[in-house]
């Protein structure tokens, strides 16, 4: 069969929509159902049914998009496999990294990446959900809890601790707790874990600590991104944990109870197995060992 019907299919299987399979693979929305139609001619059956909101697969479409989606891990693996087998670290390399982590302290440090690598395109995807790099939703992640699956290299680029911080103007206004257990008269802004077995639990502490785990102080506000909860801390709204990454150097919050230790967590640099020689990503990895220990330091 054709390679280029079955990535037309497989794209639009994958994106339900041939105007989004075309813009994908930079070709004609009609050049797009001309090639679709020819591979339904060619195997003698349907493989879509068409719907309003969009294509929908039929059976022997499912059975067909198992096979594509193999087809096309392997011909994107073979690509970055000639990526890499330049001299130059160049090309493309796609990083997923957590939200608040990839905002406040991966870009602004990517600067002397680029500039050491400037045929090297980054592409930086912040969200705090788990991107699936087995199947090429990205080529390696920052992540702040540990790969799970055996087919993953990790490494651990640094140790994130996690401490209490006020506002001056908190301050001022309802004073500062001398003990974990004065946190029971202050407002507290907690983040909200998406649940008890996440590591980003972690950031949670200031509703638990001093306290048992089992029976949480009430927080005044309950906020899932990290950010937000920096940015309501620094107005004044009250007191949370957060990690010392974002808080550390900040000159608009006050460390709270600063001789009582937190939590602590690590963070990882993930890539798959087979991109163990990449020089792209051994490029990506030292560059952010060297960082985080330049930090650390």
């Amino acid at each position: 069969m054709d390679w280029d019907k079955l990535k037309t299919f497989h794209y639009s299987a994958e994106l339900g929509s041939l105007t989004a399979a075309a813009e994908k693979l930079g070709i004609s929305q009609s050049a797009v159902s001309r090639q679709i139609a020819a591979l339904e001619e060619q195997i003698g059956v349907p493989l879509f049914q068409r719907h309003a909101r969009g294509l929908l697969l039929n059976g022997p479409g499912k059975a067909l998009w198992d096979l594509t989606r193999d087809m096309a891990q392997t011909a994107a693996s073979a690509e970055r496999t000639l990526k890499d087998a330049r001299e130059k670290v160049m090309g493309d390399l796609s990083v997923t990294a957590p939200i608040a982590f990839g905002s406040v302290w991966l870009a602004p440090r990517l600067v002397s990446f680029m500039d050491q690598y400037p045929e090297l395109k980054l592409q930086l995807l912040l969200d705090d959900r788990e991107y699936d790099l087995l199947k090429l939703e990205a080529e390696c992640a920052v992540r702040l809890w540990a790969a799970t699956h055996q087919d993953l290299i990790q490494r651990k680029i640094l140790s994130v601790h996690v401490s209490l911080y006020a506002a001056p103007a908190y301050i001022e206004r309802h004073g500062s707790p001398k003990t974990l257990e004065d946190l029971d008269k202050h407002r507290v802004v907690a983040f909200q874990s998406a649940g008890a077995s996440t590591p980003m639990r972690e950031l949670d502490w200031a509703i638990r600590a001093g306290r048992d785990d089992d029976k949480p102080r009430t927080p005044i506000l309950e906020i899932n991104n990290v950010y937000g909860m920096q940015r309501a801390v620094e107005s004044g709204l009250g007191i949370a944990s957060l990690p010392d990454y974002m808080a550390r150097h900040n000159k608009n919050l006050v460390k709270i109870l600063p001789d009582t230790d937190g939590p602590n967590f690590d963070v990882y640099f993930i890539y798959p197995g087979d991109l163990k020689r990449s020089k792209r990503i051994v490029a990506f990895r030292d560059f952010l060992l060297q960082q985080a220990a330049d930090w650390a330091g």
